[in-house]
């Protein structure tokens, strides 16, 4: 069961996501807030798998709520749910930690998918999201590639793999699966990852990944 917080300052869009999320026998909905400060509170006591955030809300935005979130209860996945698609917003939502960046205007589905990928460790954003990274990432890439190629030097051969897989988008069961290990193995190698290439999170590690030519560009 995957327990999910919802923070969005509007009852009816609470409403809306969280009649989605209940057709997923698998989901279910722990808190709901109004406010960045609450969903802080609420994650503190629950504890739950996955937060899904506004961006624009009273108190404290779900920018800073999420790196609150992650800095306080780091076992949550952050998912910032939002309106707003500009790049600013995307770059502050990596920064903060947040595990994926979804449009409010996305399927159903979509939606489910998300909180379904972060909660088995992987990352998610939507595909108009996915497309401004990937165009910045060619934008930058000479300078970039070589400074990825000499920090992935830290790592030892075993953990390029993992990262290699993690930049190829799969979970850590899928990652498990690949290389036959137990999921918790991964897990300790994703930590090590991401500490030795000092990244926050595993969209970041992916990019790395990508930019060290360690899987294809998307």
């Amino acid at each position: 069961m995957i327990r999910v917080l919802i923070a969005d300052d509007e009852p009816m869009i609470r409403s809306g996501i969280r009649t989605i999320l209940r057709t997923d026998d698998g989901i279910e909905i722990v808190a709901e807030a109004s406010d960045g400060g609450e969903a802080v509170t609420l994650t503190e006591t629950y504890r739950p798998d996955v937060a899904l955030l506004d961006i624009r809300m009273p108190v404290l935005d779900g920018l800073a709520a999420a790196g609150r979130i992650r800095a306080r209860a780091p076992e949550t996945a952050v998912i910032i749910l939002t309106t707003f698609g500009e790049d600013g917003y995307i770059v502050r939502a990596l920064d903060s930690g947040a595990a994926g960046f979804l449009l409010k205007a996305l399927d159903p589905h979509e939606l489910i998918a998300g909180v379904r990928a972060v909660a088995g460790g992987a990352a998610c954003l939507s595909p108009a999201i996915a497309k401004r990274v990937i165009a910045q990432w060619r934008q930058t890439t000479p300078s970039r590639g070589y400074a990825a190629r000499a920090r992935i030097q830290t790592l030892a051969p075993r953990e390029r793999d993992v990262l290699a897989l993690l930049g190829a988008g799969l979970s850590n069961a899928e990652i498990a699966a690949r290389l036959h290990f137990v999921e918790g193995t991964v897990k300790s190698y994703v930590s090590v990852i991401l500490t030795r290439l000092e990244v926050r999170n595993r969209v970041q590690a992916a990019v790395l990944a990508v930019e060290a030519g360690l899987v294809p560009s998307p």
